[in-house]
């Protein structure tokens, strides 16, 4: 199937589909050892060899994954002291795959892995308000006040946060359990909010995101995506629908 060279760059992870476009017109984008500088050019990923700078794109089939991060598991394709990494989850998968986003070291929940970098850069932009809701422990029991705070945006180090949609859950012992909805996915964001407004963080557990949920997938457990449900997150990123159907499983 022939498709537009910079969704070909796009996809297989290189850079967002402007950056793609911008490697092609600068002609560092290269189709059977021809330098293409129209990013409208069509080629058949399967068939064709697209180069970057002189590095052969791999045609891997489009792969996505659900993954129920544990705590203590690092969000990151490799880690140079050698802790283990989400990809080490899913070592199985057979294909090369990058974390959409992160969840910090001490956080848990659902994080998405794909091979798709036309999808992932789109989920990960604040400009798509690509929903993450989280479910939070903290210590002691926010005012009406300070829920308002977080609803309005905070003031941290790197600026003022977007609105973020919050509501208390439950109380259990002198703890309280909230749920706080954002689109960003600045560092630590959700730790950062609460710290800014009073209030330690002693669990953090991402349950959904771009209309996915976590289930009832255990800590370390992951599932492959269904055609259905990836059409679900190009529609949360405002795209068209992927016209390759993913893979389910092996």
């Amino acid at each position: 199937m022939e498709e537009r060279l910079q969704k070909i760059v796009a996809r297989a992870g290189v850079a967002s589909r402007r950056r793609a476009e911008d490697l092609i017109r600068r002609g560092r984008v290269t189709v059977n050892g021809q330098v293409v500088t129209d990013p409208g050019v069509k080629a058949d990923p399967r068939r064709d060899r697209v180069a970057v700078d002189g590095r052969l794109l791999r045609c891997e089939p489009l792969t996505y994954i659900l993954l129920h991060k544990p705590k203590g598991v690092i969000s990151t394709a490799r880690d140079p002291r050698g802790r283990r990494t989400v990809l080490d989850l899913v070592a199985g998968a057979g294909v090369r795959l990058y974390p959409v986003g992160r969840l910090d070291h001490d956080s848990s929940g659902l994080l998405l892995l794909t091979n798709d970098g036309f999808l992932a850069h789109a989920l990960m932009h604040p400009s798509h308000r690509v929903d993450k809701v989280y479910h939070v422990r903290v210590k002691g029991r926010p005012t009406p006040a300070d829920l308002e705070r977080l609803r309005r945006g905070v003031r941290l180090s790197d600026g003022l946060t977007a609105p973020a949609k919050v509501r208390e859950l439950k109380r259990e012992g002198g703890d309280t359990w909230l749920e706080v909805t954002i689109h960003e996915g600045r560092n630590r964001q959700v730790r950062r909010m609460l710290a800014a407004v009073g209030y330690d963080v002693a669990a953090l557990i991402r349950i959904r995101e771009g209309g996915l949920s976590l289930g009832c997938l255990r800590p370390g457990e992951h599932r492959f995506l269904t055609p259905s449900e990836v059409a679900r997150l190009y529609r949360a990123a405002g795209l068209e629908r992927e016209p390759v159907p993913p893979r389910e499983s092996r």
